[in-house]
């Protein structure tokens, strides 16, 4: 095993760890919050990145004319998608804080999947190399170290 894969593989568990000992102290206030997070999200995340002005403003304020992992253009048939960064399944409070979000094209958000963030670097590094550097500078550092502050 490389250097850079024992890394990426200490960095993995230490926010599996922490993301679940943080899940079991969300409050309920956490989960009323989450809940009206994700109405907004299913509410505005339909094509295009939404139905409102608001979720569309979002979208042109936080993405380009091309997939930052694939490079495509968007289009009309290359659909852009609101993607969380650290899958809000593992880290639901991160939900809600619109740093963990970024828009992909719907086939990068596919292939990307529920992967944490640093398992979804390894597979793009063994994967697609060429997009590694890509990947490693959308690397939600803020977030990551905030796990570790924990």
């Amino acid at each position: 095993m490389s250097e850079a894969d024992k890394t990426l593989q200490s960095l993995f568990k230490l926010a599996d760890k922490v993301g679940k000992r943080r899940y079991s102290r969300l409050t309920l206030q956490d989960f009323q919050e989450y809940r009206k997070f994700d109405v907004w999200r299913y509410i505005n995340g339909k094509s295009e990145c939404g139905i409102t002005e608001e979720s569309r403003e979002w979208v042109r304020d936080n993405s380009e004319s091309h997939c930052p992992i694939c490079g495509e253009r968007f289009s009309r048939h290359h659909k852009k998608t609101i993607d969380h960064k650290l899958p809000r399944a593992q880290y639901p409070w991160l939900s809600l804080d619109f740093r963990n979000l970024w828009v992909i094209c719907y086939q990068c958000n596919q292939e990307k999947g529920e992967r944490h963030w640093y398992e979804y670097e390894h597979y793009i590094f063994n994967q697609y190399p060429d997009r590694y550097e890509d990947i490693r500078f959308a690397r939600p550092r803020q977030l990551l170290r905030s796990l570790k502050a924990e």
